[in-house]
């Protein structure tokens, strides 16, 4: 089960926003090269990074504090980028730059021939992100909910070949709710590649209901309000996960 530590950018800084509001943002470092080597240091296996002006914008912004975290990570780890992302330029321009894996949200949902180029470009570099309240896929910086049902899109672009797929429940974000663990399996149920749970998860109960479904199919989960507000320590929580991975069969 991998944790996966995330860092959000919004001028310059790591945030944290309650259910995608912009407006709602809390300051947690004014360096986020620095926090990357925090949890670094604190044993993550990868970082997940979210350009929240970018995702506004549609092109990047945080350019020189995601170049700080590659730096500071020194290639230790894999990164993995979403936020604006809009074009195979940008994407090649990240990895080349040194980011493992990109995620394509909003425009794998409104522009499903772009996701499907990027997959055939980059193979085995692109993740899908799929936001969704009540079973319904939301776009925009969650500002605009679709028709799209999460679980069809989901298999639509794992046709694609997409590596994997970060779901999100985006009524449970930034709220320390308590993951939504049958949304979560339900998606793994129905397509082969892995799933990434993310939203609202505070605690080591909910590692421990996440580490419980790993044979489903959701092979990891993204940590944001939690391991910054201290109500779940991240060290702990991913020798908690692995310790349960090795009594699993």
């Amino acid at each position: 089960m991998l944790l996966i530590p995330a860092i959000d950018l919004k001028d310059g800084r790591c945030v944290r926003l309650r259910q995608g509001d912009l407006d709602d943002a809390t300051i947690f470092s004014e360096d986020p090269a620095a926090m990357a080597t925090r949890w670094l240091d604190a044993g993550a296996r990868r970082l997940h990074l979210v350009d929240l002006n970018g995702a506004v914008a549609g092109k990047p912004v945080n350019e020189t504090a995601i170049k700080a975290i590659i730096e500071a990570v020194g290639g230790d780890i894999p990164v993995q980028i979403g936020g604006g992302i809009r074009d195979l330029d940008t994407i090649e321009r990240y990895l080349d730059g040194g980011i493992s894996y990109v995620i394509i949200g909003t425009a794998a949902v409104k522009n499903p021939g772009f996701l499907h180029d990027a997959c055939s470009a980059f193979p085995g570099a692109i993740i899908v992100g799929l936001d969704a309240r009540d079973g319904k896929v939301a776009t925009d910086g969650w500002s605009k909910l679709t028709r799209h049902d999460v679980i069809d899109l989901a298999r639509k672009f794992e046709d694609y070949g997409c590596e994997a797929v970060i779901y999100t429940d985006i009524g449970r974000d930034g709220m320390l709710s308590g993951v939504n663990v049958e949304a979560t399996v339900r998606l793994a149920q129905a397509v082969r590649m892995p799933v990434y749970a993310s939203g609202g998860i505070a605690s080591m109960d909910d590692v421990e209901k996440l580490c419980a479904v790993y044979d489903e199919g959701v092979e990891g989960a993204i940590l944001g309000r939690s391991i910054y507000e201290g109500t779940l320590d991240f060290a702990a929580a991913q020798a908690r996960a692995d310790e349960l991975m090795e009594g699993s069969p």
